[in-house]
């Protein structure tokens, strides 16, 4: 027997001393397993064998301990080779629980997290223990970070948060028993960035998120770098007309009463219901891709599936005014006789949410789409999963808004520090090139260099400005076509209105408009067509705010561990070339270690003749479990698991020896 083993065997006795005075150490495969279940035609398997192996002793009245009986006879075949697999031998050191827990924080599954760790070891059989050790070890960690119950818990988590950070925002509801129904929170940087990016959203709700099937919710603006941006998040028990109401009262009051000019939803009618309440005067756009997905399932049937859905696309993309729209759609309906069809009623009836030539002249920033939450909502599935707990999604949601904020500050830096070449000699490219950043500048300029495709067909001077009537060619399906625009251009203020809507759609000048300004003798655009919103040298107030998170929870032995691992590192990087200051470094880590380990216990056992185990309170996650409210809050309703309660065990084994239990009789 080792020494360390006959240390660890001392402080068993020692942290006992004063509670006992009798003690069996038994062989892991000890007693016989008494089953309560009826279906004794399907046994579960056991390693209990009756073994008689055992060890005794007790203490006289001097406090002396005697070994009193001894008996090693096993009743089962033992096996050294697979000695790394029972209970007792398995142990987690504290590199590997470190390393799984910032694995976890940061989203990545833990079968991928064990199996890195297994290729650091060299393979399976230089493995201390095995995947369900790791399983047990992070679910007892996430235990301690989430306190007793998990609505409990995510209130207390906002309220540290908002102590933390005095403009986070947050708000439950709950129903009349007290039960979590819906939750809103946005923090400090999202709130001011909608100050700056507000003016459009888009608001979906097809993501399923956690155990209790609840919605997630988010609202999504575009940013200067034409990257999604979240707006406020919302967690829904329901989608009916009363929730959407709640959620958008309290995303108002979040945003200072601030309503965005436009929304983006699907057909949801609950939802648009909740719109027209809240925000009157906001324009409620649908989805187009939600609604040209649906063609072929409508029209599956029809003989004719292939040129209604070709009519369709086209009348929807190529019509530039609401007329040729409705035009086009009555004579569609007639040559395919598709007068009756209820789908195309009801779309044609809310034509105005939908079809782009009724909306292009509102600024969308190019959103036609919910695909910008669809694109959140792919986001987030690389750090949550279905079945996840409320907290851990929140916690999550940190990590993937960490991600993103540090995108958009990359695009920052690239737009501040490089510069994408002009293709042109026109000082216009040069006027937007150090203005725009640099995804918009490109757009600005695929507009310019694609103005070789338009011509100037004809003018027509009248009291309101000139007329401009320019063809544009461009080819569908391996076919040119051409294409006819009017421009309205007053020159004395130099303002000017394009039937093809761009610039008011998307904030970026039209290619109709650019050849109209050259023709003028126009080298640089007017500063009313250049947006701030896409400026990149605007000192933007959410750039600014601190982003303070939660995140990992630093205790003095964790610095004192990442310090020792930086300082080993670096020892390894000097020496790992010279095989004898590797040896030399490696003798002296294993004296050092095994001295550590003897002062160590001699100095544990020394504690528990103090205090008892029982008073001992592990305080490393005791700041997570911070409490502000008395208000009890209740989780949301679920429906359980099918399959039966884990059984309680009648007996504690104790797994710190190498090769036996031990249990108190």
């Amino acid at each position: 027997m080792s020494i360390v083993l006959v240390l660890q065997l001392e402080k068993e006795l020692h942290k006992r001393i004063t509670f006992v005075t009798f003690f069996v150490f038994t062989c892991s495969r000890e007693g016989c397993r008494s089953s309560n279940t009826s279906t004794t035609l399907k046994p579960q398997p056991t390693s209990q064998t009756g073994c008689k192996a055992r060890l005794s002793a007790c203490s006289d009245a001097t406090g002396v301990w005697k070994i009193t009986s001894v008996y090693l006879e096993h009743n089962h075949e033992i096996s050294p080779s697979k000695f790394r697999v029972f209970r007792c031998y398995r142990e987690l050191n504290a590199h590997v629980k470190r390393q799984l827990e910032v694995n976890d924080i940061a989203g990545i599954p833990l079968h991928k997290s064990f199996n890195s760790v297994v290729v650091e070891k060299g393979g399976y059989e230089n493995m201390t223990f095995i995947e369900k050790d790791c399983r047990n070890y992070i679910d007892k960690v996430r235990k301690l970070r989430l306190g007793e119950g998990d609505a409990a818990a995510i209130q207390a988590y906002f309220s540290k948060m908002q102590s933390l950070c005095p403009g986070f925002f947050f708000s439950l509801d709950l129903d009349d028993d007290g039960r979590l129904k819906n939750v809103f929170w946005a923090d400090n940087r999202s709130r001011q960035a909608y100050k700056e990016f507000g003016d459009v959203v888009t608001f979906d709700t097809a993501y399923l998120t956690n155990k209790y099937d609840m919605t997630f919710a988010p609202f999504i603006g575009v940013n200067h770098h034409g990257q999604s941006t979240l707006l406020g998040c919302g967690i829904l028990s329901n989608e009916d007309t009363e929730t959407f109401v709640w959620l958008f009262r309290i995303w108002q009051e979040c945003m200072e009463f601030q309503t965005p000019q436009g929304i983006i939803t699907d057909q949801d009618k609950t939802m648009q219901n909740a719109i027209e309440i809240v925000f009157p005067n906001t324009k409620n756009r649908w989805c187009l891709w939600h609604i040209l997905k649906k063609l072929p399932e409508k029209f599956g049937y029809h003989s004719q599936k292939a040129s209604i859905l070709c009519s369709v696309h086209e009348l929807v993309y190529e019509s530039q005014s609401e007329n040729e729209f409705e035009q086009g759609w009555v004579s569609m309906l007639d040559m395919y006789e598709l007068q009756n069809n209820d789908w195309l009623i009801g779309l044609y009836r809310e034509r105005r949410r939908w079809v782009p030539c009724f909306l292009i002249t509102s600024f969308w920033a190019g959103m036609s789409t919910t695909q910008r939450s669809e694109g959140i909502n792919a986001f987030f599935y690389g750090y949550v999963h279905s079945k996840i707990s409320l907290k851990q999604f929140v916690e999550q949601y940190e990590q993937a808004l960490r991600s993103k904020f540090e995108k958009e500050f990359q695009a920052d830096f690239k737009s501040f520090s490089q510069v994408v070449p002009c293709v042109t000699r026109f000082d216009m490219e040069r006027q937007f090139q150090s203005a725009y950043t640099i995804v918009k500048f490109k757009e600005f300029q695929q507009e310019l260099t694609e103005k070789m495709y338009c011509d100037i067909e004809s003018t027509d001077e009248g009291s309101f400005g000139v007329r401009y009537v320019i063809t544009e060619d461009f080819t569908v399906h391996e076919k040119v076509k051409e294409k006819i625009f009017e421009i309205m251009f007053e020159r004395d203020k130099c303002t000017f209105s394009c039937s093809c809507h761009l610039f008011e759609f998307r904030g970026i000048i039209c290619r109709h408009v650019i050849i109209v300004l050259i023709r003028n003798k126009f080298s640089v655009v007017p500063e009313q067509y250049i947006l701030r919103r896409w400026r990149k040298d605007v000192r933007r107030l959410y750039t600014r705010v601190k982003i303070n998170y939660n995140g990992w929870i630093t205790t003095p032995v964790q610095l004192n561990y990442e310090k020792l691992c930086d300082a080993f590192k670096n020892v390894a990087d000097l020496a790992a070339d010279n095989d004898n200051e590797t040896q030399m470094l490696l003798e002296w880590i294993e004296s050092k270690t095994s001295d550590l380990a003897i002062s160590k216990l001699q100095l544990d056992c020394g504690r528990n003749l103090v205090s008892p185990p029982s008073m001992q309170v592990q305080s490393d996650r005791v700041d997570n479990l911070y409490q502000t409210s008395t208000c009890k809050v209740l989780d949301p309703k679920y429906t359980k698991t099918k399959g039966a309660p884990k059984k309680l065990r009648k007996k504690v084994h104790w797994r710190s020896a190498k090769d036996i239990n031990f249990i108190f009789y």
